[in-house]
């Protein structure tokens, strides 16, 4: 599934979605960002900022620019800590009083598997994380945050980060990186989890939504299809990596560069990490297991092979 060529909003520009609902892009696009982070601004007196986004001036002062007379920013959400979401938080709190609001800091909700592969030494790739972040506010999945005239559910949606939350509006979901429109979501250890990403998947799609408003890029207006899009888009990547290694034992490496083919290079490291998403929930389910300890470098080769 490809991004819509349409999607090309001016920076800095606050523009209304929906009654009570405005996003603000920030500067900082990338290979990685797409156009850019997704800032909005959710209510019509007390306001939500969820995912100021990264440290940038530029953006903080066009957040504050888009607060009218006779409103207020009472929070600031968070939905994960990597660097193009969460670092402006701090900034936007101490201009506006308003606390942060997260599920956690960076380690919060990562998984027993990919808390040993970190302490192994397997550094995080993608995005990078706030490692600095901590939230004035704890949430927990299931929670409610209440603020002037709108209610926000958390839904805890581990697997692109441990402690990356949805947030439910109504039958609208701001999904920030666990469901995009322009690609499918960075999974990539020890920082993400493809087993907690698949589960987290399902989850959402056990609901009816009627708009998703995510991270990156536009509105996503059929978000069963687009769920549906990406269980399907990681299983038909499964079935190649097991059809890979009923060949031969491979590195995440050599898989990477047999089946994404049409990658460019310099996305290369982030199929690669994808790929060794997908060998550690294979390993995990009895289907695959590296040769010696599992690492980022193993060998791995179909189970019982």
């Amino acid at each position: 599934m490809q991004a819509p060529d349409d999607f090309n909003p001016q920076p800095g520009t606050a523009e209304v979605l929906e009654p009570g609902l405005r996003r603000i892009l920030a500067p900082n696009p990338s290979p990685m960002t797409y156009r850019g982070t997704n800032t909005y601004i959710l209510g019509t007196g007390g306001l939500a900022v969820i995912d100021p986004g990264p440290d940038s001036d530029a953006h903080l002062a066009a957040i504050l620019e888009a607060v009218q007379p006779g409103q207020q920013i009472t929070h600031i959400i968070v939905t994960h800590s990597h660097l193009d979401h969460s670092p402006l938080a701090r900034g936007l709190s101490k201009a506006t009083g308003a606390p942060v609001h997260a599920f956690g800091g960076p380690q919060a909700g990562r998984s027993e598997v990919m808390s040993r592969l970190a302490d192994g030494g397997l550094a995080g790739g993608g995005e990078g994380i706030d490692k600095e972040f901590s939230p004035d506010v704890t949430v927990a999945d299931g929670e409610v945050i209440s603020g002037d005239s709108w209610d926000l559910e958390v839904i805890h949606t581990p697997g692109h980060l441990g402690n990356h939350i949805a947030l439910a509006w109504k039958d609208a979901c701001f999904t920030a990186d666990h469901v995009m429109g322009w690609a499918s979501s960075l999974v990539s250890p020890p920082d993400g989890d493809l087993t907690d990403f698949m589960a987290s998947c399902r989850r959402l799609r056990q609901r009816s939504w009627r708009v998703f408003h995510a991270g990156h890029g536009a509105p996503i207006t059929d978000p069963a299809g687009r769920l549906d899009w990406l269980i399907a888009h990681r299983e038909s990547r499964e079935a190649a990596i097991l059809e890979a290694l009923a060949q031969a034992p491979a590195t995440a490496r050599s898989l990477a560069e047999l089946i994404y083919t049409d990658t460019p290079a310099a996305l290369l490291k982030a199929a690669e990490r994808n790929v060794f998403a997908h060998l550690v929930d294979l390993t995990g389910r009895g289907k695959a297991a590296p040769q010696g300890v599992l690492s980022a470098p193993s060998v791995f080769a179909l189970k019982g092979c």
